[in-house]
């Protein structure tokens, strides 16, 4: 047999290896349709919270200590950077975790 056949063979197989370990370990780990919803759920709720009570906490300033800028918009801006920063470094460590499991396999 031609060598350049075994070594497109032996890549093959060695592909389809890969492909049926990486298979067979998200089986084991038993992450589902729920756990990324979760997920999905747990970013959107960590940008959310710190943005509602940036215009919660801008409202009453606005009311109570007048000023020429909007309380309210000024601290809607930062709650969503914070609210998004906090949430980069949940998928962040989110993401290190999965790395971390699949180099244990």
């Amino acid at each position: 047999m031609d060598e350049r056949k075994t070594h497109k063979i032996d890549d093959f197989h060695e592909i389809i290896s890969n492909k049926e370990n990486r298979k067979l370990a998200s089986r084991r780990d038993r992450r589902s349709v729920w756990h990324g919803l979760g997920i999905f759920g747990m970013v959107g709720w960590s940008v959310a919270v710190p943005t509602v009570l940036g215009i919660a906490l801008g409202i009453w300033l606005d009311k109570n200590y007048e000023r020429d800028f909007s309380w309210t918009l000024s601290l809607m801006v930062a709650g969503l950077m914070a609210g998004c920063v906090l949430a980069w470094k949940w998928i962040n460590k989110e993401n290190k975790d999965i790395y971390r499991k699949n180099e244990d396999r």
